[in-house]
C-alpha cells in the first residue's frame, strides 16, 4: 500500500498541507485499521493530521469507514451515552446508578415508554489516566436495562490499535469519532462537549445516526454532570444552548476527588450519600429528556422526586 501519499498530504507543511477527500481519508483509515501499513506510517499520519485539524469531511470519512467493521445488535428504544475512552479520576461514574431510579420511574409513570442504557467501553486510551468505563462496567453488578458493549468483541480492529495510541500519548482523529459508535441502532444518544466548537462538529459528525443528539458540558469529558452546566440541543435546523443551575434544583453537591480509583469507585456507587443520589436524579432526568420521554429536563428531575423514594436504602440493598 503506498501509504506515503498520506502522510505527504497532511505533512508537508502549513503553505502544503491540504485535507484529504473523503475517499482518501477513508482508505488510509482502512489502511491503519487492517495494518496494511507500517506501525511507524500509521503513527506519523495520526500525528500530522491532528496537527493539521481534521476538517468535517475527514472526520465523516473516518466515521464511515468504521461503520464498515462494527458488529451491531439492535436495541431501537435505547440511548447511546458518549464516553470518552481516557478515564475518570475526579468523580465516579454514575451509570451503574441510573437504573433503579428508572426502573422506579416507569413502574409510576405506565405511560411512558421504557428504555435501555447502552454504554461502550475498552483498554485506557490517551491522552489523560483514569478509571475506564470498561473497568467499572466489569467490576459491578449491572442491572438489565444497561447493557455494556466491550468494544474489543464489536470493533477488534479499532482495538487492537490500542498499543500504538498509547506509544502516541496524544488525541488523535480517533478520540473525536469513537465517542458514538452506535454498537445497538440506538435511537437517542447523549455525550459531552468542553470546547464549544467541538458542539458544533460533534452535530455534523453524529447528528444524522440519531433521532434526537444532546450535548452537555459534563464532567472530564463523561456525558454526566455533577455542577452547573450548560447542554445544546438541535431545534428547527439551529444549535441551542440551554443552562441549568444546581442551586435552582435544591441540589449543593460540592464533593470532588483526586485520583479516585476503581476501588473507591465502587465503594461510592456501593454507598451514594443523598446528595450523589440528587446528582444522579439529574443525570436521569437528561437521560429522559434525551429520550423525548419528558419535555425538559426541570420537569424530569421534579418528576423523578417523590417523598417516599427511599434510595439510600435501595442502592445499599441493591449493591450489597
Amino acid at each position: 500500500m503506498n501509504f506515503f501519499k498520506y502522510i505527504k498530504a497532511v505533512g508537508t507543511g502549513p503553505k502544503s498541507n491540504r485535507d484529504l477527500t473523503k475517499e482518501e481519508i477513508k482508505e488510509a483509515i482502512e489502511g491503519i485499521l487492517e495494518q496494511k501499513c507500517e506501525s511507524e506510517q500509521a503513527a506519523a499520519f495520526l500525528m500530522l493530521l491532528r496537527v493539521k485539524l481534521e476538517s468535517d469531511d475527514e472526520l465523516k470519512g473516518c466515521l464511515q469507514t468504521f461503520k464498515k467493521y462494527i458488529k451491531r445488535e439492535t436495541l431501537p428504544q435505547s440511548v447511546e451515552l458518549g464516553y470518552s475512552y481516557d478515564g475518570k479520576s475526579n468523580q465516579p461514574y454514575l451509570f451503574p446508578l441510573y437504573a433503579p431510579i428508572l426502573n422506579d420511574f416507569f413502574s409510576r409513570y405506565k405511560d411512558i415508554e421504557p428504555f435501555d442504557i447502552v454504554i461502550s467501553g475498552d483498554e485506557l486510551q490517551p491522552a489523560k489516566n483514569g478509571v475506564t468505563v470498561k473497568e467499572l462496567a466489569t467490576a459491578v453488578k449491572l442491572d438489565e436495562r444497561i447493557h455494556f458493549f466491550d468494544r474489543k468483541e464489536y470493533f477488534s480492529e479499532l482495538s487492537a490499535l490500542t498499543s500504538l495510541r498509547k506509544k502516541l500519548y496524544m488525541r488523535t482523529i480517533f478520540n473525536t469519532v469513537e465517542k458514538l459508535l452506535n454498537p445497538a441502532n440506538s435511537k437517542y444518544a447523549l455525550t459531552s462537549a468542553f470546547h464549544k466548537p467541538y458542539v458544533e462538529k460533534y452535530n455534523k459528525l453524529f447528528g444524522d445516526s440519531y433521532e434526537n443528539l444532546v450535548i452537555i458540558k459534563g464532567s472530564e469529558g463523561a456525558p454526566e454532570v455533577f455542577n452547573d452546566f450548560k447542554y445544546w440541543i438541535k431545534k428547527d435546523g439551529n444549535i441551542v444552548e440551554e443552562s441549568i443551575k444546581l442551586l435552582d434544583l435544591d441540589i449543593e453537591y460540592n464533593q470532588t476527588y483526586e485520583d479516585l480509583a476503581l476501588e473507591g469507585m465502587v465503594e461510592i456507587i456501593n454507598n451514594p450519600t443523598p446528595e450523589l443520589i440528587k446528582i444522579v436524579k439529574l443525570n436521569v432526568a437528561i437521560l429522559l429528556f434525551t429520550t423525548k420521554r419528558v419535555d425538559s429536563i426541570n420537569k424530569a428531575y421534579e418528576m423523578l422526586n417523590v417523598k417516599d423514594g427511599n434510595f439510600i436504602n435501595f442502592f445499599k440493598k441493591l449493591f450489597s
